[in-house]
């Protein structure tokens, strides 16, 4: 007898000592189920940002149309769309009224950065409605294009210039006295614009012709009846986006 309960007592000390391995087993391996090996590691967060600078007047900081409507945003809106695997920021120095000589003087108050990945410029069209002299846009849109430059890196495969809208096809442009010579005058500011651009093998984009679709397709032209719609905006975006795609390539 004392030997049979000698032999029971160790079979379930057995037992239990089985049980409590398999239990203890079971607590260790649960982790390394739950948390299988993973390359990925969650500490790197670092992303690359492309900095896009818009330098203007009303056209640029647009006038008329909501803030995500105008078409620096819309531009860097899409490239977020083309790139999404990485971030964008945006920088505007425009206002509304603006000369070449007011942007000027407000990028010498601002003073900008040099490490832009684009640079956008569209400016002019003031310059030809408050009667500026011409000579005064031949001498300082070499500046502006100097200074686009120096915030591109100092690289000139990184500038975008934008012709300058017509605006004798809005209603506030018929409104004026001689519309067909607000359209001469534009011409020759553009054809200035271009011409200095190509010499120089830095990219001009013409927007021009869209604008003067403003008479015929109204809602090109914003509520305002002079600046271009948010609709007019996207359609510089179509030509300007390729072109932005392939510098950041």
């Amino acid at each position: 007898m004392k030997n049979l309960a000698f032999l029971f007592t160790i079979c379930i000390m057995t037992f239990g000592s089985c049980s409590n391995t398999n239990e203890q087993n079971t607590r260790y391996e649960m982790p390394e189920m739950n948390n299988p090996d993973d390359d990925t590691d969650t500490t790197d967060t670092d992303t690359t940002t492309f900095k896009i600078f818009a330098l203007g007047d009303s056209y640029t900081i647009g006038e008329s149309v909501c803030e995500s409507c105008r078409f620096p945003m819309q531009l860097k809106d899409s490239l977020s769309n083309s790139f999404n695997e990485f971030e964008f920021s945006l920088d505007i120095i425009a206002q509304t009224g603006w000369t070449t000589t007011n942007l000027i003087n407000a990028i010498n108050t601002e003073n900008p950065s040099s490490d832009y990945d684009l640079v956008t410029l569209l400016i002019g069209v003031n310059n030809q409605y408050q009667h500026k002299p011409f000579e005064l846009y031949q001498n300082e849109f070499p500046v502006l294009i100097h200074k686009a430059i120096e915030f591109a890196k100092d690289d000139k495969d990184k500038i975008i210039v934008v012709s300058i809208p017509d605006y004798a096809y809005t209603p506030f442009g018929q409104s004026r006295p001689n519309p067909e010579t607000i359209s001469t005058e534009l011409d020759q500011y553009n054809a200035f614009a271009q011409s200095y651009c190509e010499e120089r093998g830095i990219t001009f984009v013409n927007i021009t012709d869209i604008t003067r679709l403003g008479l015929e397709q109204t809602e090109l032209v914003a509520s305002d009846g002079l600046h271009p719609s948010a609709l007019a905006y996207s359609k510089f975006v179509e030509r300007l986006l390729p072109i932005a795609v392939e510098k950041l390539q």
